[in-house]
């Protein structure tokens, strides 16, 4: 089933050159169905990055998805241009009335920075506490679930000594939970990041279910609240050649970095990097729109 988006997002020709199935309005106005509202604050800088990788991940799903996406005020954008930003993107305050089915909140390059020094911090807690009573279910994805651990949990992060780089293998620890219905015991998927969320203090939180983790990469997936929010420590949604682009622009800048771990073949960075994650991406997003949003969510919003 579509995706539903804008006819000139400028994701969308990219999508439908891989032979995505992306709906426009008019034809969305003609279908006699609810399709699910999913809202994105999209914290990242380059925002078209986001949107393309987080749209390709909902084209997999059996329902037809129409998307807003969330900006903050309080931070000016320097990667992506004051155009796009205004042509595709909300506030909090157009929206703050209108109910979701779905919120994904994204990363964010401020993990060195604490949550109060975030400039934005302010706002993304107001939408978090907006999104208890309009949004069925919030998806946090790395810094956004780190942010969402400390706010809702007063759990902190903590710096790691290296940066952790690469795709990781992570084990199920919950089977009978819908969110990792279809997963393999072992998945793959990748992570960027110089911090995280201590796995002990997840593991300590009552209200929390860890779902899957990797001895190397800590908590990746965790649930609370019967899914009102879930938790993601890395980037399924990444594509193919995320890691690899973040690696050329670190030694370009003469950053320390390593070669992502188990990513090219060989270690090679000539080589083309393996896709080892694809599947359960396209699982993880398919099963939250579904058991976590369209079959919870009422029909009138």
């Amino acid at each position: 089933m579509p995706i539903k988006i804008q006819s000139d997002l400028p994701a969308k020709e990219i999508l439908e050159n891989e032979n995505i199935f992306v709906m426009d309005e008019y034809r969305a106005m003609h279908q006699d169905i609810r399709p699910l509202q999913v809202c994105i604050l999209n914290l990242m800088p380059v925002k078209q990055d986001t949107e393309l990788q987080l749209l390709r991940a909902f084209s997999n799903t059996p329902l037809q998805v129409d998307v807003t996406f969330l900006n903050v005020k309080s931070h000016i954008s320097l990667n992506t241009s004051a155009n796009h930003l205004n042509k595709f993107y909300t506030s909090l305050d157009e929206v703050r009335d209108r109910k979701f089915d779905g919120l994904i909140i994204t990363g964010a390059p401020v993990e060195d920075i604490t949550f109060e020094e975030v400039d934005y911090w302010d706002e993304v807690v107001e939408i978090m506490e907006w999104s208890k009573t309009n949004v069925t279910s919030t998806l946090h994805i790395c810094w956004g679930a780190q942010a969402a651990f400390y706010h809702y949990y007063g759990i902190q992060k903590r710096h790691l000594s290296e940066k952790l780089f690469g795709v990781y293998p992570h084990r199920v620890a919950n089977r009978k939970v819908p969110l990792v219905r279809g997963f393999d015991d072992i998945f793959y998927a990748p992570h960027s990041r110089h911090t995280e969320t201590p796995a002990e203090a997840i593991h300590a939180c009552k209200e929390i279910t860890v779902l899957a983790e990797s001895d190397e990469a800590g908590v990746f997936l965790a649930i609370a609240n019967d899914g009102k929010q879930i938790f993601v420590n890395g980037h399924p949604e990444y594509d193919r050649y995320t890691l690899h682009n973040e690696y050329q622009r670190d030694l370009n800048k003469g950053l320390p970095i390593h070669i992502p771990y188990n990513y090219y073949p060989d270690d090679d960075p000539s080589k083309k990097p393996l896709l080892q994650w694809r599947s359960h991406s396209n699982n993880l997003y398919s099963n939250w729109l579904n058991y976590y949003v369209y079959q919870v969510t009422p029909y009138d919003l």
